[in-house]
């Protein structure tokens, strides 16, 4: 073989060599970051339930697919629109409000950044009046809390026709924060339920008009345990805790809501629950696979978005029966809890 040969083939080899170093260290573009702000309602990210479910679908979502998660606290409702703004004039790629009270000031930044996407728990993004206004960045989450409430209220009802509750006085009762959609659906169900159970059950409904107060709530729920209510279900945020610990002094039950509240009192007896936490969780996995779509989710029993735990009790084996039964009920469509409070 000449040298000139030699020197070809060498000179081969090196660009070779070069093709493939350049091969293996060029992975292409990095994958852009995905960056999501989460946006609290009044009741704050230590209420124990709404806003506490949602951080922690968000730190799910972190854990999982390494997005930069940042939540901003609304104090009053004047901050919702700054709070929504600031992560919309800053590009994040997904913006979530969590609450009905947020409605509107979702529909108007939305409709000021139509390049970023927003997802809205409990609500759409609405004009002053209330109006959908289906802006095509906007999701809606959505929950049939009366399959959550309706759980609860077997329970309720079935304690008092057994004659299992603390006085048997037959008089059960709601306290709500403020009279909106997400809350009237549980106490519709957690009502139908109870006198599904026990028709002559009586049903005491109470508001707070506040998610954050627990004195407000505590106050309602004492008179209502001055009526012989002796099984109060609390569905007013943080607020609600006021519910529990009045229960606990009056050595009557209470129900938790959203989240599981065993913890929150030893009255909690069983916990409606809300999975805020999935919902959250499944709006940012959406804008991560690229596949966000605007208009509604609902999540519920039949989608295991909804459901109940058991807490602070033994219940008999004819009650978990009858929960076991109702909950297939609903899961099959068999069985609707109305959205609307019975009269």
């Amino acid at each position: 073989m000449g040298r000139s040969q030699l020197r070809f083939l060498a000179l081969v080899g090196a660009v070779l060599m070069v093709v493939a170093a350049c091969g293996s260290t060029s992975s292409g573009p990095a994958a852009k970051q995905v960056k999501v702000g989460l946006v609290t309602d009044v009741g704050g990210l230590n209420d124990k339930s709404f806003n506490h479910l949602a951080y922690v679908g968000l730190q799910k979502a972190i854990a999982d697919f390494h997005v930069k998660g940042d939540v901003t606290e609304s104090k009053t409702g004047d901050d919702y629109v700054p709070n929504l703004t600031s992560y919309a004039s800053k590009n994040y790629d997904l913006v979530i409000g969590v609450g009905f009270l947020m409605q509107e000031a979702v529909g108007k930044v939305s409709g000021s950044f139509p390049n970023v996407h927003f997802a809205i728990i409990d609500g759409a993004g609405t004009d002053a009046s209330g109006k959908d206004l289906q802006h095509s960045n906007v999701e809606s989450l959505f929950f049939k809390e009366q399959d959550a409430g309706a759980m609860v209220g077997v329970i309720a009802g079935m304690l008092e026709k057994d004659k299992k509750a603390p006085g048997n006085t037959n008089v059960i009762s709601a306290v709500g924060g403020v009279s909106i959609p997400p809350v009237n659906h549980y106490i519709a169900g957690y009502k139908w339920a109870a006198t599904m159970e026990d028709p002559g059950i009586k049903v005491l409904v109470g508001y707070s008009n506040d998610f954050t107060d627990p004195a407000k709530c505590k106050s309602i729920a004492q008179s209502q345990i001055g009526a012989k209510s002796e099984i109060l279900f609390q569905v007013a945020g943080g607020c609600g805790l006021g519910v529990l610990q009045a229960a606990g002094s009056a050595k009557v039950y209470s129900i938790g809501v959203d989240a599981d509240q065993k913890d929150a009192d030893a009255s909690v007896i069983a916990s409606a629950l809300k999975k805020v936490d999935q919902a959250t969780y499944t709006a940012i996995k959406n804008v991560v696979n690229n596949q966000f779509k605007s208009g509604a989710l609902t999540f519920s029993i039949s989608n295991d978005g909804a459901g109940y735990s058991l807490d602070n009790i033994q219940l008999p084996a004819d009650i978990q029966a009858e929960l076991d039964r109702v909950q297939a009920a609903i899961k099959a469509g068999s069985m609707t809890p109305p959205a609307d409070i019975p009269a």
